[in-house]
């Protein structure tokens, strides 16, 4: 068990050797359990974070409809209601044909990449080509 703080001026060498497994051993124990605490708090602010996070995504779920009514009111000032709809309606299914292209766009790109295991593969073929060659 470890002792409290006491002045070890006077201790000899082997009495300070002889602590030293001690020591060591309440150091890893301090040190497992002042990451445990740690764990614990991060967990427990990253919960509550993405519990905020949750509710900000709860309201922008419902703010999505209102700017697109907004949008309809304020077009039906100039036009008739059914023609703001259908010019909303119109330039959401424009932006969404826009976005899935970059999106289809991007995953090709990702998907013409060469993955390491790939690239072992290919460097594998190589030297055994080059082996087979010299033989």
């Amino acid at each position: 068990m470890v002792r409290g703080y006491r002045d070890r001026a006077d201790d000899s060498l082997l009495t300070l050797l002889g602590d030293l497994p001690e020591l060591v051993s309440a150091l890893v124990k301090a040190e497992i359990d002042a990451a445990k605490v740690w764990i614990s708090r991060t967990a427990k602010d990253a919960g509550i974070g993405s519990v905020w996070f949750l509710v900000a995504l709860f309201f922008l779920f419902w703010l999505v409809p209102m700017i697109l009514v907004f949008a309809v009111a304020g077009l039906s000032s100039w036009w008739p209601v059914w023609l703001s709809a259908l010019a909303v309606i119109g330039i959401l299914i424009l932006a969404v044909l826009v976005f899935a292209l970059l999106g289809i766009l991007k995953f090709r790109k990702v998907m013409a990449r060469e993955n390491p295991g790939q690239a072992v593969a290919k460097d594998i073929r190589l030297v055994k080509d080059a082996g087979d060659d010299e033989l």
